[in-house]
């Protein structure tokens, strides 16, 4: 019984971080799964995969019918970032665990003190393909290093580089996130590895509602603000994992 309330617990905050601030569900299912649920890393990431797809689908369902989803330049983000991802990721395989950790920590806190200075230009809705192309290909590759989904990069990076609104930066981090958990999953089918459904299938239908409630809750905050709550977020994360890494 446990079990079930916390995962319906953990289930709801992630999907309230997806919906509402576009990232975050992948850095924060992880380490619920882990420490929380106790599941080992490789099932933790398994599974946080099948999480994390099913919320996005959801929250980006809502944004598309708001019209906050930038469809071409997520297309070109999450196409342009599958080469290095996969390139990075072999190169990842061959270092230590804590430097993957430290190096983790480091671009989530230099991503969150990106959206706490953002951008004085005023956003554009005109995006340049070979801009957003390269900057798919960049988050790709951090991305395919530190093997997380990338949700809580591609937001600041679709605000602090290409200028877009959050609000519409949030609708398209889901499509991003949706076609790179799908490509994750993909790869590790066939694996044999056994999920725990009875916690995976409560912790999905929690993280669905809350990225519900966290699309509404979306509309009722400024940009601004969401901003620095995401910021906020991603300097908590990591710190966690520099304490847990040195420590």
């Amino acid at each position: 019984m446990t079990g079930l309330v916390l995962a319906l617990v953990a289930g709801g905050v992630i999907g309230l971080a997806l919906g509402g601030l576009g990232g975050g569900g992948s850095v924060l299912a992880v380490p619920a799964l882990i420490y929380l649920l106790g599941f080992s890393p490789a099932e933790a990431t398994t599974a946080s995969l099948i999480i994390v797809t099913l919320t996005s689908v959801t929250a980006l369902t809502g944004h598309a019918r708001d019209g906050n989803v930038a469809w071409r330049t997520g297309l070109l983000f999450a196409a342009a970032g599958i080469v290095p991802a996969m390139l990075a990721g072999a190169a990842a395989g061959h270092l230590p665990q804590p430097v993957l950790t430290v190096a983790f920590a480091v671009v989530a806190g230099l991503a969150a003190l990106r959206m706490l200075r953002p951008p004085h230009t005023k956003p554009s809705g005109h995006v340049r393909p070979g801009k957003a192309g390269a900057a798919g290909a960049g988050l790709g590759a951090v991305t395919g290093f530190l093997g997380v989904g990338g949700g809580f990069l591609a937001v600041p990076a679709l605000v602090g580089v290409l200028g877009m609104a959050m609000r519409a930066a949030v609708g398209t981090s889901l499509l991003v996130i949706t076609i790179n958990s799908l490509a994750a999953l993909t790869a590790r089918a066939g694996t044999g590895m056994h999920l725990d459904w009875a916690v995976i299938a409560p912790f999905t239908g929690a993280a669905i509602l809350g990225a519900w409630d966290g699309k509404r809750l979306g509309k009722k905050i400024k940009g601004k603000t969401l901003q620095r709550v995401f910021a906020c977020l991603l300097l908590a994360v990591a710190a966690f994992m520099l304490v847990d890494v040195l420590v």
